[in-house]
């Protein structure tokens, strides 16, 4: 292995690799923001290295992630994913998966794109968090109990405020690197 100092909790060569390409890296493109949003509800009670050696498979089982098909899925796609062994099968988080692509779409429709509405919690500026340890990062923050109840209020299932915080992190709108991890944003951004 490397000498290079990063975050403890990329131990596994995806997970490494995982953090070193994308984990805090901002994402402004709709289709991987959703991918995002479902692959953190996936997670839900998992690990996250469980849903990486899935995140293929998750791509291929739901058409790349492309809200538009998604928000179509009937009840013979609906089964045929519960059937899928590539993927986490859980009822409602699949039921969740499916509900969500329509609210993006409306997000879209009133915005312009989701990535315009996620963005905006943050003044559209990542949020650099100075972290030392582990231990230092929340599962949730204000910001993220916000934007899960906004989320859900607009009809959103399944993204409770800690799916919301680890989402912020995974695309960007949270750098919560460690402070000697060689990924961590060197200057304030805020």
């Amino acid at each position: 292995m490397d000498n290079i100092k990063r975050c403890p909790w990329a131990m596994t060569d995806k997970m490494i690799d995982y953090h070193d390409k994308e984990w805090g890296v901002p994402v402004h493109d709709d289709r991987a923001l959703f991918e995002m949003l479902v692959l953190e509800s996936m997670q839900a009670g998992l690990s996250w290295n469980t849903v990486l050696n899935k995140r293929e498979h998750f791509r291929q089982a739901f058409d790349n992630f492309d809200p538009e098909l998604v928000a179509q899925y009937n009840q013979k796609k609906y089964d045929q994913l519960m059937g899928d062994a590539g993927i986490i099968r859980n009822k409602l988080k699949i039921n969740a998966a499916i509900n969500n692509a329509s609210c993006v779409l409306e997000i879209q429709k009133e915005y312009g794109s989701f990535d315009r509405f996620i963005w905006s919690y943050v003044d559209f500026s990542p949020i650099v968090n100075d972290r030392k340890e582990l231990t230092d990062i929340p599962v949730k923050t204000e910001l993220s109990d916000r934007i899960s109840k906004d989320l859900k209020k607009r009809g959103f299932k399944f993204i409770g405020t800690t799916i919301i915080y680890a989402f912020m992190q995974a695309v960007g709108m949270v750098d919560d690197h460690l402070q000697d991890c060689f990924r961590k944003t060197k200057t304030d951004m805020r």
